[in-house]
């Protein structure tokens, strides 16, 4: 029988040298099938010898529960520009123009999913009593949107037009809006959520919460004072990979870990938010005083109105825009909290156009109590991929729509696995891809960087839905049943308060301290 078995392994290890031999015969094939036939053996083996040891699931996140039972709830929309018109219809109001564009590419290219997912969204059962923007077409196209009850195209039936307002404060004060959805300029989210949670209306407020330190303490006191229900729109809360990944921290597959690595690298006029000007602004369309509010006064600017990331007097640049997402991630992930210190470095280095805030950044915060840095690092003139990496004594993390943890050579926790020839520090010890059957439909630079980062859509029992329509889903969950939001006032102030230590480090050009006790930037 010994013999029997000698003969018939070496019988196995012949076949598979003679396979081998002859896949290399021919090149490029040869190649490709030795690195597929590599991976399966890995994967057995990993399979057999550590799977059961990580506990580490691969199913899907299982779809949300039934939307939550209770009065409709009427919704106010302030501000339908960039950001709005995805916010309506993550809640289920799409401008009919919109319909016929997705409709058309669906038609031409089945594989575009864009139609087809917004009609599968849930019905959250809410309505759009009044719209307000201070650029009259965006104000007509919103009461458009917000009409559009049965998601039809152009020349289908509407519903009843939502009122639009001249005037932030009238739609916060309106008897007939029980909830507001803000998607202004960073210099107008202080005081419009102050001004509707002042007003008992619960808030959904884009990111950043805030543009001055000042009116950050403002709003978590307007919010808890009063009640109301707040979702600070980091719709990253949502991703499937980034929940896959805090269960991995929490079975610590990683190890000690001193080091995160965050970047943005975008390349595209639209990412560096030189945005298109619409033909139909002027000053006869434009409420301008209304647009600068609590920003220094600058005469009448389209480039400014419709570029205001550009300039400090509205944005809070690279730090407030782009930053919080990467680092709202980790917090998720993580439960980092403020940083005890930040230094930020960088400049105005490709976009010569008369910006204010830079267009290169990194920032660095320390988490002494943690014994970690996270490091963040952003370009607006270079598309190369950098990634989103948590580094552990034992494993490191990549994340974006896919998650891959990847063992340390050095590890202590797999050194045994390591030796043995189970483990290839080379390849990946988990996996995780969502939805790999889908097809990506983007239609830029800038959406191709969000769709990489999870941001667009996520996965939910295996299905695409858009990572918005979570976020907006659960506040409203949370309006009807108490229930607490993924990005509640807590984490807005943490994010808000990171975000202003590395503005303010850049701005002055020195290291600023947090002191946890006197809760203020030093």
């Amino acid at each position: 029988m010994e013999r029997d078995n000698k003969e018939n392994n070496r019988s196995v290890k012949v076949h598979r040298r003679e396979w081998l031999k002859t896949l290399a015969t021919v090149p490029v094939l040869g190649v490709f099938a030795y690195a597929w036939y590599r991976k399966r053996r890995y994967d057995r083996l990993l399979k057999k010898n550590i799977f059961s040891e990580l506990n580490m699931s691969t199913n899907p996140v299982p779809a949300p529960p039934p939307v939550s039972q209770g009065k409709t709830i009427r919704l106010g929309i302030i501000g339908y520009g960039i950001r709005g018109p995805h916010l309506a219809r993550a809640a289920g109001f799409a401008h009919p123009a919109w319909i016929d564009t997705v409709r058309d590419a669906a038609a031409v290219n089945p594989s575009d999913s864009r139609y087809q997912d917004f009609l599968a969204q849930d019905d959250l059962n809410v309505v759009v009593t009044g719209v307000c923007d201070i650029f009259d077409t965006y104000g007509k196209l919103a009461v458009e949107a917000g009409a559009n009850i049965y998601r039809e195209g152009t020349g289908g039936k509407m519903g009843d037009a939502p009122r639009r307002f001249k005037n932030y404060r009238e739609l916060c004060a309106s008897p007939d809006i029980d909830a507001v959805i803000i998607a202004t300029p960073d210099h107008w989210h202080g005081p419009m959520t102050i001004e509707a949670a002042r007003n008992g209306k619960h808030v959904y407020c884009e990111k950043p919460m805030t543009w001055t330190v000042p009116e950050t303490y403002e709003v978590v006191k307007a919010v808890k004072e009063n009640g109301v229900v707040f979702q600070l729109g980091h719709q990253g809360r949502q991703t499937e990979s980034y929940i896959k990944a805090r269960e991995a921290i929490e079975k610590d597959l990683l190890g000690k870990i001193t080091l995160i690595e965050v970047t943005t690298n975008r390349n595209d006029p639209n990412g560096a938010w030189v945005y298109p000007i619409h033909p139909d602004a002027g000053p006869d369309t434009i409420d301008w005083e209304q647009f600068i509010g609590p920003a220094p006064w600058h005469e009448f600017s389209l480039e400014r109105f419709f570029r205001w990331r550009c300039w400090w007097d509205y944005s809070t640049g690279l730090s407030g825009d782009l930053l919080t997402h990467e680092y709202d991630a980790m917090n998720q992930i993580l439960g980092l909290g403020i940083p005890r210190s930040a230094v930020s470095s960088g400049g105005i280095y490709f976009y010569k156009d008369g910006r204010t805030v830079p267009d290169v950044l990194h920032t660095v915060f320390e988490y002494p109590e943690k014994d970690l840095t996270l490091m963040y690092s952003a370009t607006l003139a270079s598309q190369r991929s950098r990634g989103k990496v948590i580094m552990g004594h034992d494993a490191s993390m990549e994340m974006g729509n896919t998650l891959i943890i990847k063992a340390d050579p050095a590890s202590t926790r797999y050194a045994e696995q390591i030796r043995k020839g189970i483990i290839d520090p080379s390849l990946p010890i988990y996996t995780y891809t969502p939805g790999t059957k889908q097809v990506d439909a983007v239609t830029s630079a800038t959406e191709q960087y969000f769709a990489g980062r999870g941001l667009l859509y996520t996965y939910r029992g295996g299905k695409r839905v858009d990572t918005t329509h979570l976020h907006i889903r659960e506040w409203i969950d949370a309006i009807r049943t108490g229930a607490p939001t993924s990005c509640h006032i807590d984490a807005g102030f943490d994010e808000a308060m990171t975000a202003h230590m590395g503005t303010i480090a850049y701005r002055e050009g020195r290291k600023v301290y947090w002191d946890p006790d006197k809760q203020q930037i030093m």
